[in-house]
């Protein structure tokens, strides 16, 4: 029986349910007797036709590199050598995109997979895979360790970062690789062998550009908790265990509180409280980040509006978001939506862009966001400044309202002369675009004193006071208060 056509092969599902339609033809040609023969013999032919289907479906990529490095297993245990697998992932594909669009992304893409596949050993085998990297299946050699397999890497690594000529010109991409010989493997198989390469491969890209790294057993262990951490944060959530901590901000000129930044924390109940660096990993580039930012958007504002309610208002509340949140069109709805809620005006919510993300050429989807933001009346910070090598045409081109100088340059700013003329330089270049400048990380009386005396708007810090949650918070608050007031009133004369 064929069940073939020119436009393609019928799927058991739709031969079921032509049953009605063959079960009708069948008894009217041939009687009932027909019809129970019939019954009898078409399910196994089904059964059997679908198992034929599966068995000549095409294979996805992850299936082929593991095909094809249990055969080069198979060879090994009857002939001897060693094999192993790399996992290529280009550091830059998705700037390509936002730039370009899919188009220019496929062409580097091809030009690439030329190139490697020009410089790859006889037996070994180069594979597009469906996240957009590239696998490679080392054929059998006669000897493979680690240090072999870095030389590999970085081999393949030069030839994939050279520039690839376009009809608009030459385009530099780079890329981090992750690697496993399958000695490293108790029990080395062809999928066992791919997932442990991709597990470096994912080490490898965060720590960008162009990183190496190999697999490792506590690289592995890594993994299983950054699962486990990523599987329960949404219950996380809803038990209340993600908490906004804050850490005040101080004005220079005043020494009144200028605002807080929200600052997320985990109270895990079994591994304590968690800083944000423990499980925001786990998360990236998730739709947990959006849950994230919801999240620390209504804590902040509650926080705020608690705040209010106890006669210590704070002007405003700073929360950070990161690339993929600033992408979504709906952000500035949901940012009115919350703070509408809250009955807060829009100048209460400051939002927090990360340099890296100004400084990666400008998306315009990010740009068009922030300043419907700014346009509500929002402010708008650039954190982390100095760290992203963001352009002067960038910052212009964002609706940014301050600069929040990286700590990395206010460290030992009042003992070291090349930092405090950094520190100098960063807030010349604010005042000349008219922005304001806040520096964070400032943990010494000398620190604070002498950024006050540069001219630097703001600091938060140490100095001020550790990030804590709203409970304390309050407290703090009370106290700086009543410690202002009474400065104040040092040296006025009774009358």
């Amino acid at each position: 029986m064929m069940f073939a056509l020119s436009r393609g092969t019928i799927t058991p599902w739709q031969i079921v349910a032509l049953l009605p339609v063959l079960a009708l033809a069948t008894y009217w040609a041939w009687g009932e007797g027909a019809l129970v023969g019939l019954a009898a013999l078409l399910p196994p032919a089904v059964l059997a036709y679908g198992l034929v289907l599966r068995r000549t479906a095409p294979l996805s990529a992850s299936d082929q590199v593991t095909q094809r490095l249990d055969w080069t297993l198979s060879d090994i245990a009857a002939k001897g050598g060693a094999t192993g697998c790399l996992v290529i992932q280009f550091d830059n594909a998705a700037h390509l995109v936002d730039r370009v669009g899919r188009t220019r992304q496929c062409e580097v893409l091809a030009a690439s997979i030329a190139r490697l596949r020009g410089a790859l050993r006889p037996g070994d085998m180069l594979y597009p895979m469906e996240d957009g990297s590239l696998a490679v299946a080392l054929g059998a050699t006669p000897r493979l360790d680690a240090e072999i397999m870095v030389r590999i890497a970085a081999r393949l690594q030069l030839v994939a970062q050279q520039p690839v000529s376009l009809a608009d010109g030459p385009t530099q991409v780079s890329c981090s690789i992750g690697f496993c010989h399958a000695q490293q493997l108790r029990h080395p198989g062809g999928r066992a062998l791919l997932d442990a390469a991709q597990i470096a491969a994912e080490e490898a890209a965060r720590h960008l550009p162009g990183a190496i790294r190999g697999y490792s057993d506590e690289l592995a262990r890594a993994r299983a908790d950054r699962d486990a951490l990523r599987a329960g944060f949404s219950q996380a959530v809803d038990r209340g265990e993600i908490q906004a901590w804050f850490q005040p901000q101080l004005s220079t000129d005043s020494g009144e509180v200028s605002g807080l930044e929200a600052l997320v924390r985990w109270q895990h109940p079994e591994r304590g409280l968690l800083a944000p660096g423990s499980f925001l990993p786990a998360i990236e580039g998730s739709e947990l980040m959006e849950l994230l930012g919801q999240t620390m958007l209504a804590q902040a504002c509650a926080a705020l509006d608690e705040l209010d309610r106890c006669g210590l208002r704070v002007p405003t509340v700073a929360v950070n978001f990161s690339a993929q949140e600033l992408r979504d069109p709906q952000l500035a709805d949901r940012l009115r939506w919350t703070l509408d809620r809250f009955k807060l005006a829009p100048s209460r919510l400051t939002v927090e862009v990360l340099e890296s993300v100004v400084a990666g050429d400008g998306d315009e989807v990010i740009a068009a966001n922030i300043s419907r933001i700014a346009a509500m009346g929002c402010g708008v910070d650039l954190d982390d400044f100095g760290t992203g090598n963001a352009s002067i045409t960038a910052i212009r081109r964002f609706a940014l309202n301050r600069l929040k100088i990286d700590r990395s340059f206010v460290s030992g700013v009042d003992v070291n002369r090349d930092q405090e003329k950094l520190v100098t330089a960063i807030l010349s270049l604010a005042e000349r675009l008219g922005l304001e400048t806040l520096a964070e990380g400032v943990e010494t009386p000398a620190e604070h004193a002498l950024l006050a005396q540069l001219g630097c708007g703001h600091v938060q810090g140490y100095v001020v006071a550790k990030p804590m949650p709203v409970g304390d918070l309050v407290r703090w608050l009370t106290a700086h208060r009543d410690r202002q007031r009474a400065a104040i009133r040092i040296g006025v004369r009774a009358r």
